[in-house]
C-alpha cells in the first residue's frame, strides 16, 4: 500500500494546534512519496531536469546564453561563475545523499513559533535538513535539532557560527541576488577580505570551498513566475480564497527585482524539484497589528516592523505556500 504523509504518526496540541510527528514514524516509512508524479499534476513547467547547482557542464552559460540577469539567470556574471567553479571544484549533491531512493527532506524556516516546539529530534530524523540565512542551531536544538544537510545563505545573511551552526559536511548554497554576491564568496573561499555592501557581511569568512554550491537562478524564476502568479499554475483545482491586496503590490516578474522570492520559499522551491517527501516548520509570521513589534524568528527580537521595505512580498509568499499545503504537495510540522 502506498505511504502518504497522512499515515505519518502525530498528534495535534489544543494549546497551539500544532502537529506532533514521532522521529520514528519519519525514519520508517516503507514506500516514498512520489513527489515529483503529485508535483507535475499541480505546476504547470515542472521539471527535474534542472541542476540544481551551477555547475561547469561544457561552459552551459556560453552555449546556452541567460536572458535574465541575476537572481533570475546568469546573463553577464560568467567571468564570476568561472572564478567560483575554480575555487570550489564541486558542483552537485553529495552522493549519499544523491544514492537515497526516497529522499526526505524538511525545510526549516525561522519563524518564532519554532521556539518552545521540541521539534528537534524530529527535525534531525529527516534525511535532508535544509536550513535558511543566519538560524542560530546552537543553544535551540531541543525546538530546531542540530542537523544542517543545507543552509541557504546570501553574504549579508551569512553572520552565524559556522562552528557551532553547521556540521562539518554542510552544504553552504550561496543564493546570489546581484553579482557582487558571487565576488564576495570567490573572495571568502580565496581568504580575501571584503567590506563593501549595504549590510556589512563577515569580512571573512573561513568555509571549506568543497562545501560551497552556487544555487541555480532557475528555481528563483520557477518561484517567482510559477508559484507567485498563482492565477497561471493551479487549474481545476478548489483554490485558497486570495485576500484582496494593496494596489501598490504586483506579481513579481523577470524583468524587475520587485517582490523577489525570499530564501524560504526558495528553499521550498528547491525541495520539490529534488526530494520525493517535502515537509516544512517553522514558516508564517505573527498577524499584524499596530505597532508589528512581535519577534518574527524564534532565536532573536527582529520584529514584523523591519519587514516594511524589504524586497519581499510576504502576502503573496503566504498565500503560495498555503495552495502547496491544500495541494499536499508539502506538510506543515507546525500552525500556518
Amino acid at each position: 500500500m502506498r505511504q502518504t504523509p497522512g499515515n505519518v504518526r502525530c498528534s495535534r496540541s489544543h494549546r497551539t494546534g500544532q502537529i506532533r510527528v514521532e522521529p520514528r514514524t519519519v525514519r520508517t516509512l516503507s514506500v516514498c512519496l512520489c513527489g515529483n508524479t503529485d508535483t507535475v499534476s499541480c505546476l504547470r513547467s515542472y521539471s527535474r531536469d534542472h541542476p540544481l547547482f551551477l555547475q561547469p557542464s561544457n561552459y552551459f552559460w556560453e552555449k546556452n546564453q541567460s536572458l535574465n540577469q541575476l537572481p533570475y539567470g546568469i546573463q553577464g556574471v560568467g567571468f564570476l561563475l568561472r572564478k567560483f567553479l575554480t575555487l570550489t571544484k564541486s558542483y552537485n549533491v553529495p552522493p549519499e545523499i544523491e544514492r537515497l531512493l526516497c529522499k526526505r527532506c524538511i525545510v526549516v524556516g525561522n519563524g518564532f513559533r519554532l521556539k518552545n516546539s521540541l521539534l528537534g529530534e524530529v527535525i534531525d530524523s529527516y534525511d535532508i535538513v535544509i536550513r535558511l540565512n543566519n538560524a542560530c542551531v546552537y543553544k535551540h536544538q531541543k525546538d530546531v535539532g542540530k542537523k544542517t544537510t543545507m543552509r541557504f545563505f546570501y553574504p549579508e545573511s551569512a553572520d552565524f557560527n559556522q562552528r557551532l551552526d553547521n556540521n562539518p559536511d554542510s552544504l553552504m548554497v550561496l543564493v546570489p541576488f546581484k553579482p557582487m554576491d558571487i565576488n564576495w564568496m570567490n573572495k571568502m573561499m580565496k581568504g580575501d577580505m571584503w567590506v563593501r555592501f549595504w549590510k556589512r557581511p563577515p569580512r571573512r569568512w573561513k568555509v571549506n570551498p568543497e562545501n560551497v554550491r552556487i544555487f541555480n537562478p532557475y528555481f528563483m524564476k520557477f518561484a517567482a513566475t510559477k508559484l507567485l502568479i498563482l492565477e497561471e499554475n493551479w487549474k481545476n483545482k478548489t483554490r485558497v480564497v486570495i485576500p484582496s491586496l494593496p494596489p501598490r503590490i504586483t506579481p513579481p516578474t523577470c524583468r524587475t527585482d520587485s517582490h523577489v522570492p525570499t530564501l524560504g520559499l526558495l528553499g521550498i522551491t528547491f525541495a520539490l524539484h529534488f526530494c520525493d517527501l517535502v515537509h516544512v516548520a517553522g514558516f508564517g509570521y505573527p498577524p499584524v497589528s499596530v505597532n508589528n513589534t512581535e519577534s518574527i524568528h524564534y532565536y532573536d527580537r527582529v520584529s514584523l516592523k523591519s519587514m516594511d521595505r524589504t524586497l519581499h512580498n510576504i502576502t503573496l509568499e503566504a498565500i503560495a505556500i498555503k495552495q502547496l499545503l491544500q495541494d499536499r504537495l508539502i506538510h506543515n510540522l507546525t500552525y500556518f
